[in-house]
């Protein structure tokens, strides 16, 4: 048996998926813009956190292992101090301590870094493999730590990496789970021991705790044809009930027994799936839409994180607003579009805030889709340009939420899946909108879109033009969606 410490994080969370990774890897799902984004920030987290251990040396990295293993151990008889991904194996398991620190007594110390803002359980199990190898190669562990960004940190005019990252001490944590590895190495060697048969692990929690696995989609849809709306969509049913139903044999909703327990809501959830009904609450529809005044400002923005904050007074992970987009809808239905996209590899906070203040008067209605975010968004750049403060609170105070109609089941139909979120209103009340997301070219979501900016800086000028022309036109298309959303509802209820 071969694992890494992937392989090994991969089995605590599924057998069976550490078993398809090994011989089907073919049935994976291959990481998407979100998942490699996450990736290229956890190398850069861990490139910068490498400083916090000064005057180090990094293993190359080499497809032939034995080259790693032989350069560490040659750097530690050398006593180097601090090694950045010092690579060992120990019957089979291979591991890559991010840094591994040497005491002058020969004392090791295990830091393992992570982009996250905490201590999450499975990264124990990953030190704890790289202290079960480490030890069993007979080094003195002197500890082992847990390196993660602190969220409490705001930028100065410098970069502070001794505030920015959290060093945390999980040595008892990690040799209080050193007993158990050898039956857990055992169990997964039973499994990969077998090359024909896989292994016969149902669904469960597992499958998306702590992350979501690159194998759902094989194990839910392809083998068990799980729809995208079944008894696992329900709004608010608990686990434990998703599993009793399962366990008899019950996926599809409409196959829910009517003598169920349910809450109000689920019941009005199942019957709703049942009948194919839609149901229209006219009379509160139509009190939103009179409280709505005109001209009336559409709003949506696009924002993006940094794990490493690049400018003053920025957190770690805090949303940072690099677009916007604005229709705006006359009593006469006539619109007007508005937009600001930043320049890139520049803090342009202040001259987004400063244009939403010329485009937005003190005195107009806002209306934004789940207005949580773009008041938190706004209420932010109010706290940081005092000038600008008293026009963005009143733009905030101006603002209602196009989301409460579904929020509140006033509008309710079998496609919307039960779920109040604009993937699933829009194709439910414009599905014509659909297809027009589809037909961007470049930017279709709000992941690629905070990606694509993320990375602009490092395109060449002529995709870089081509990817700020997407972006204003995903951007574009968002407010233009709510208004459509806004007209279909008037519709309704002149019915």
């Amino acid at each position: 048996m071969t694992l890494s410490k992937s392989l090994y994080t991969r089995a605590i969370q599924c057998k069976k998926a550490l078993w398809l990774k090994k011989y089907n890897p073919n049935v994976l799902a291959p990481p998407d813009e979100t998942a490699l984004a996450v990736f290229e920030t956890g190398n850069r987290v861990g490139d910068l956190a490498c400083q916090l251990f000064p005057h180090g040396k990094e293993v190359p990295y080499s497809k032939n292992y034995d080259e790693m293993i032989a350069t560490t151990r040659q750097w530690i008889d050398d006593e180097i101090s601090n090694i950045y991904e010092a690579t060992f194996n120990f019957s089979g398991i291979l591991v890559m301590v991010d840094i591994l620190t040497i005491s002058e007594d020969g004392e090791v110390s295990i830091y393992e870094v992570k982009s996250s803002t905490d201590v999450k359980e499975i990264y124990l199990h990953d030190v704890s493999i790289q202290y079960f190898v480490l030890q069993n190669l007979g080094f003195k562990i002197k500890s082992a730590n847990v390196v993660h960004i602190n969220n409490n940190y705001i930028r100065g005019d410098k970069l502070d990496i001794d505030e920015l990252f959290t060093i945390v001490d999980v040595t008892s944590e990690i040799e209080d789970l050193q007993s158990n590895i050898p039956t857990l190495l055992s169990e997964f060697e039973t499994y990969l021991n077998d090359r024909e048969n896989e292994p016969k692990i149902d669904i469960g929690k597992h499958c998306n705790t702590p992350y979501e696995c690159d194998a759902k989609e094989y194990c839910w849809k392809v083998q068990r044809q799980i729809s995208d709306y079944s008894i696992f969509n329900i709004f608010n049913l608990g686990s434990k009930k998703q599993i009793e139903l399962y366990s008899r044999g019950i996926v599809n909703i409409g196959d829910i027994p009517p003598d169920f327990e349910l809450t109000a809501l689920q019941s009005q959830a199942v019957e709703n799936y049942k009948s194919q009904t839609t149901f229209i609450d006219k009379e509160r529809i139509g009190e939103f839409i009179e409280n709505l005044t005109y001209p009336l400002y559409h709003l949506d923005f696009e924002t993006y994180q940094q794990a490493i904050p690049e400018y003053k007074g920025i957190k770690p992970f805090e949303q940072i607003p690099f677009q916007y987009s604005l229709h705006i809808e006359y009593a006469d239905g006539t619109l007007e579009h508005k937009e600001y996209l930043s320049q890139d590899g520049i803090d342009s906070r202040y001259e987004l805030a400063h244009r939403l203040c010329e485009d937005i008067p003190k005195d107009v209605m806002v209306l934004a889709y789940n207005m949580s975010f773009e008041k938190g968004v706004i209420k932010r750049l109010a706290s940081l340009f005092p000038e600008l403060e008293e026009h963005l609170l009143a733009i905030n105070e101006n603002t209602q939420d196009l989301m409460i109609p579904f929020q509140k089941k006033w509008y309710v139909t079998p496609t919307m899946q039960r779920s109040y979120s604009i993937k699933y209103v829009l194709p439910a009340l414009v599905p014509e909108f659909e297809k027009a997301y589809k037909e961007l070219d470049g930017v279709q979501n709000g992941s690629q879109a905070m990606n694509a900016f993320a990375n602009m800086s490092d395109m060449e000028e002529g995709k870089k033009q081509k990817m700020r022309k997407a972006l204003l036109k995903y951007c574009k298309l968002d407010t233009l969606a709510m208004v459509k959303v806004l007209g279909r509802l008037k519709e309704e209820i002149q019915r």
